[in-house]
């Protein structure tokens, strides 16, 4: 039997819209959307019905009814803390999006979008694998501080669809490895991937593992409770200092991966260095992870649209590669991955879970 999904996946200044009949797209469109009309709707949960207004005219244009499908594929947001897997999209689920009980994100309209599709039309809409996927053993959700206990806030999503991929493609079970995937975009986050089960990374978030384009990454404790008494910031300033304007855009003035190569490659010091310091961190991570499966690593995996370059997967591999050989897995393809996780339950292969 062939299913026909409908994917939503919104982002902060956009809305991607796909169709798939099985794992065969057959549309895909993203719905650009202009920041200060968003900013001016107020908060982020206000912009459902803009959104959903807009899927619902490109669905039209393209001669699709939502009687067409047989399941809604929303991304999944800043909810309270869940193992992996695909969910129904409940009423309670809705509630914590709105309230982004783990963050306030744009990723948190998916389900509320969904869940007003599914009322109007009764078509099923369910989540994949949100960023708050918790799998953490017991001793790695130890922080050094019992008022602090370690949360998860990486690529789920990415991470878990190509450690599957890995496994299918090489004729293995995802459940039989031990995988550390890597993902590397505008954040940075590594998984340790143990039979199955991510039983550490980081909250990549939240200020741990290595810094990337626009992220501080782990930072001194001292440093940052000085900063945050003497420099008169507000907290939302220094959070978003941290998160948005850290990393190598602070060290080069650019978050742009493929101007800092070219720069590098030509010659700029300045930028050769902090590329270097950014192989280094990711590879540090990359091997402190392999404790979790106690060295015993079957494959590294590096995706995420820094991947797409090889100067970068190549640094870094030869980094670690004495840990365990090196696949590369470039960009991420979300929409896929949400497609996957909702015919797995279509198909019998796994339970949907209830939230």
């Amino acid at each position: 039997m062939e299913y026909r999904i409908l994917v939503i996946n919104p982002g902060s200044t956009s809305t991607k819209l796909a169709v798939y009949e099985d794992e065969q797209e057959v549309f895909r469109e993203t719905l650009r959307h202009d920041p200060t009309y968003l900013k001016n709707l107020g908060k982020i949960a206000d912009q459902k019905d803009y959104r959903k207004g807009l899927v619902a005219e490109a669905l039209k244009n393209h001669d699709f009814a939502m009687g067409d499908f047989d399941a809604i594929a929303c991304r999944g947001g800043l909810i309270r803390q869940i193992p992996s897997g695909t969910y129904r999209v409940t009423e309670k689920l809705f509630e914590d999006s709105i309230t982004g009980v783990s963050g306030k994100h744009a990723s948190n309209l998916g389900a509320l979008i969904g869940c007003e599709l599914e009322s109007e039309s009764g078509v099923p809409a369910y989540i994949v694998d949100p960023p708050v996927v918790n799998e953490l053993s017991d001793k790695a959700k130890y922080s050094g501080c019992p008022d602090i206990e370690r949360v998860c806030v990486f690529h789920a999503l990415n991470q878990k669809a190509v450690a599957r991929r890995y496994a299918a493609e090489t004729g293995q079970s995802y459940e039989n490895l031990n995988l550390l995937v890597c993902h590397m975009g505008g954040g940075v986050s590594v998984g340790a991937h143990v039979k199955g089960r991510v039983l550490d990374t980081e909250d990549a978030v939240g200020g741990e593992g290595p810094f990337s384009p626009e992220r501080a990454g782990s930072l001194p404790v001292n440093k940052i409770v000085e900063m945050c008494f003497r420099s008169g910031m507000k907290e939302t300033e220094i959070k978003r200092m941290f998160t948005r304007n850290s990393g190598l855009l602070a060290y080069t003035g650019s978050n742009n991966m493929r101007e800092l190569l070219a720069a590098a490659e030509a010659g700029d010091v300045k930028v050769q260095k902090a590329l270097d310091a950014f192989y280094y961190q990711v590879a540090k991570e990359i091997a402190a992870m392999s404790i979790a499966m106690t060295g015993s690593v079957d494959q590294i995996i590096l995706t995420g649209g820094i991947a797409n370059s090889q100067v970068v997967t190549d640094a870094i591999a030869k980094l670690v590669d004495w840990i365990a050989p090196v696949t590369v897995y470039p960009g991420e393809d979300e929409m896929l991955a949400l497609t996957q996780g909702v015919l797995r339950v279509l198909r019998g292969e796994e339970q949907a879970k209830d939230y």
